[in-house]
C-alpha cells in the first residue's frame, strides 16, 4: 500500500474506529462530505458552506484564519484537516499539540487533486468513493483539455483583492486551473505567490482580458466598470469558487471553465 503522506511529509495511517473530523477549509469540507463522511464531521469554519443544508448541523469553530481553539477543543476531534495557504501556521502548530492527527494539504496543480482524493479517502477508508472522484476528474480534465486545444491561448489578469490590488502568481492552484483552460495569468513571474500590483505595470500590456472573480473579494459590477476604465481590457465576471476550490469541486470547476471559455470566445468573435 502506498504511504498516505500529507503536504508536510507526515504519514497517516488508515483510521480504525469512528473518526471525528474538523475541516478548516471550505473545499476540504465539501470533499469530506462528497466522500460520504458527513456523519464524521464534527466541526467546520464559518466559510464552509457547501453542501449548505447538510452543514447546518455541523458546529462552527471560527474562520479559516482565526480558528477558535476553545471551540475546536470541545469537538474532541481525532482529525483536523488544514491547508498551508488557507490556515495560519502558528494556529495549525498549536492544534497539533492537542489533536492526535492533523492532515495538512497544499494543492498547486490540477493533478494534485488525485493525491488529495487518495489521501483523504485512504485515511478515512473511503477508497471506492475516492476512485469514483478520480474517474470523474479524469473525464472532466480530458473535456477541458479538448476545449483549450481548440482555441488560441489568452493572457489574463485575475485580481483577487483591492486596497491593495492583488493577483495570483503562476505557482498557485488558481493559475493552474486557468492555464488548463487556455488562460495564462499575468504576470508571468512575480516575487510572491499573491503579488500586489499597480495599474501602470509594464506586464499589463500583455493582458487580453480581465477575469473578475466573486471571491475572495466580492467584486461588484461597479468595480468591473472601474477596471475596464483603468486598463481598457474587456472584463469577464467569473465564479471564484469554481476556480479556487479544489477537491471534489475541481470536477465541476473544469466543466464550468470549459463552458465559459467557449462562450467567451464566441462573444469575443462577435464583438471583434
Amino acid at each position: 500500500m502506498t504511504p498516505l503522506r500529507d503536504a508536510l511529509g507526515r504519514t497517516h495511517a488508515p483510521w480504525e474506529g469512528e473518526a471525528r473530523i474538523v475541516s478548516l477549509v471550505p473545499s476540504l469540507t465539501e470533499l469530506v462530505c462528497d466522500l460520504g463522511l458527513l456523519d464524521r464531521l464534527v466541526g467546520r469554519t464559518g466559510f464552509c458552506i457547501h453542501p449548505r443544508e447538510a452543514l447546518r448541523r455541523v458546529p462552527k469553530v471560527g474562520g479559516t484564519k482565526d480558528v477558535r481553539l476553545d471551540l475546536l477543543r470541545r469537538t474532541a476531534a481525532t482529525h483536523v484537516i488544514a491547508d498551508i495557504d488557507e490556515n495560519r501556521r502558528e494556529i495549525v502548530e498549536e492544534i497539533m499539540g492537542f489533536v492526535p492527527n492533523v492532515i495538512v494539504v497544499h494543492p498547486r496543480r490540477l493533478e494534485d487533486n488525485l493525491g488529495l482524493y487518495d489521501l483523504i479517502g485512504g485515511v478515512f477508508r473511503r477508497d471506492a468513493e475516492a476512485a469514483q472522484l478520480a474517474a470523474a476528474f479524469a473525464a472532466a480534465r480530458s473535456e477541458l483539455a479538448a476545449v483549450a486545444q481548440s482555441l488560441p491561448r489568452e493572457s489574463v489578469l485575475y485580481p483577487i483583492w483591492r486596497d491593495p490590488w492583488m493577483t495570483v502568481g503562476r505557482d498557485t492552484y488558481i493559475a493552474a486551473m486557468l492555464a488548463a483552460a487556455g488562460w495564462d495569468t499575468q504576470p508571468a513571474a512575480a516575487s510572491s505567490r499573491y503579488p500586489s500590483f499597480a495599474w501602470d505595470e509594464p506586464w499589463l500590456d500583455r493582458v487580453q482580458c480581465v477575469l473578475l472573480p466573486s471571491e475572495p473579494y466580492a467584486f461588484t459590477a461597479g468595480e468591473s466598470a472601474e477596471i475596464f476604465a483603468l486598463c481598457g481590457r474587456p472584463v469577464l465576471r467569473i465564479d471564484g469558487e469554481m476556480v479556487s476550490w479544489y477537491g471534489s469541486r475541481a470536477v465541476a470547476g473544469m466543466r464550468y471553465l470549459a463552458d465559459l471559455r467557449q462562450a467567451w470566445r464566441g462573444v469575443s468573435r462577435a464583438g471583434g
